[in-house]
Formats: structure tokens, sequence, C-alpha cells
């Protein structure tokens, strides 16, 4: 591998580790601002933006096994057992053809 290629490597691990630590200092400082509140709540917001985001654009189907999952997670707490209702209804409602 020629200096160019190494070169692109080292920028790339730099900015990587760069990229870390500006989360970390910046983690830091919203810990001890007013705003800190906002970190215990987004984890969870995270995961719902990403589900919300990948249900757009789906077929009724896979809604339908969504709100089946939904009602789950709301019953049982458990992720597991959500994902396993999930898929079961996709598969039960793709079977009966619905």
């Amino acid at each position: 591998m020629s200096a160019s290629f190494w070169a692109v490597i080292g920028l790339l691990a730099v900015a990587a580790f760069g990229v870390r630590v500006a989360g970390l200092l910046a983690g830091g400082r919203i810990r001890a601002s007013r705003h800190a509140w906002v970190l215990d709540d987004l984890p969870g917001l995270i995961v719902v933006s990403l589900v919300a985001s990948s249900l757009a654009g789906q077929p009724l189907v896979t809604w339908g096994a969504a709100a089946v999952a939904l009602a789950a997670a709301i019953a049982t707490n458990q992720v597991i057992a959500t994902m396993a209702v999930g898929v079961a209804a996709y598969a039960g409602i793709t079977w009966l053809g619905v």
C-alpha cells in the first residue's frame, strides 16, 4: 500500500477518535447543565425514531404486526417477547393473506 492509503487510514482513525471524544465532552457538559433530563429519555427516543422511520412506506401487514408488537410490549415489557409476538403476528397475518 502506498503512503496515500496510509494517510487516509490515519486520517479516518483520527476522525473516528475525535468524534468519540467530542461526544464524551458534549455529554459531560450536557449532564452538568439544566438540559440533563434529555439524556434520560434519549435511548427511548432513538428507538422510537428508528421504528417510525422503518415503518414509513411499509404495507398494512407490517403496520398490523407493529401494532400487535406494541400491544405485546405494553403488556409484557419484555424485548424478546415483543419481538417473538411481532414476528408471529407478521407470519400469521401474511399466512392468512390479509
